[in-house]
């Protein structure tokens, strides 16, 4: 049965938005995608709208979300590019507010660690690595969910992912506010936690972790 309303795709060419707007579509909702480049689109289908533009144009979000309901931000930094998730997040948002629309599902990493957190040793020691490693981009997507926290208007929810594996298997997911359960988890279970998620209000306004 379609369902009533658009889901705008921001990301929608990586390893997990193309399963994302597969299963949208595999749903019956309408999903409308922001592409840079079609021609490397690998999940062509009639019913994807394609928006060919720049995430950092805050006008081709603009055209990716008008008369959307839903917005899933699964954004891959590019790579030897300066941290952008914090900008591009407040201009979704920012648009979002002025076409008022109210549900954000986002993801982010394990790695990101926010007050009533209770990881483990080895998680927490996970984290400090990547701080280390990548101390700019962990910054960033800390002021991305700072961001997000202090947006109350918006019925947002940010998911933080362990490892993730390339495969069309499903398993078991396992869920928790407070630390990452698991290792490892496939882009095509992110998706059906994403897709299952757009009408389900356990974690507006929460970051969950998943894994299996």
């Amino acid at each position: 049965m379609d369902k009533p309303y658009k889901i705008g795709i921001i990301g929608g060419t990586g390893k997990v938005g193309r399963h994302i707007a597969t299963n949208a579509i595999q749903k019956g909702y309408k999903v409308r995608m922001l592409v840079r480049n079609p021609e490397k689109l690998l999940c062509k289908n009639d019913k994807i709208e394609i928006v060919e533009g720049q995430i950092q144009d805050i006008e081709n979000i603009r055209e990716l979300l008008k008369d959307c309901k839903i917005v899933i931000n699964t954004f891959g930094q590019p790579t030897k590019e300066e941290p952008m998730y914090s900008k591009v997040t407040k201009n979704i948002l920012e648009v979002m507010k002025d076409l008022n629309i109210s549900r954000y599902i986002g993801v982010s990493g394990g790695s990101l660690t926010i007050n009533d957190d209770k990881k483990s040793v080895l998680n927490r020691f996970g984290a400090k690595m990547f701080k280390l490693l990548f101390p700019k981009m962990m910054e960033d997507k800390k002021l991305e969910w700072e961001i997000l926290f202090n947006n109350k208007h918006i019925h947002w929810t940010l998911i933080r992912l362990p490892f993730v594996k390339d495969s069309l298997k499903s398993n078991y997911i396992k869920e928790s506010l407070t630390d990452m359960p698991g290792t490892k988890i496939t882009n095509q279970d992110i998706a059906t936690f994403i897709i299952d998620h757009i009408d389900n209000q356990k974690y507006i306004h929460k970051a969950p972790f998943i894994s299996h």
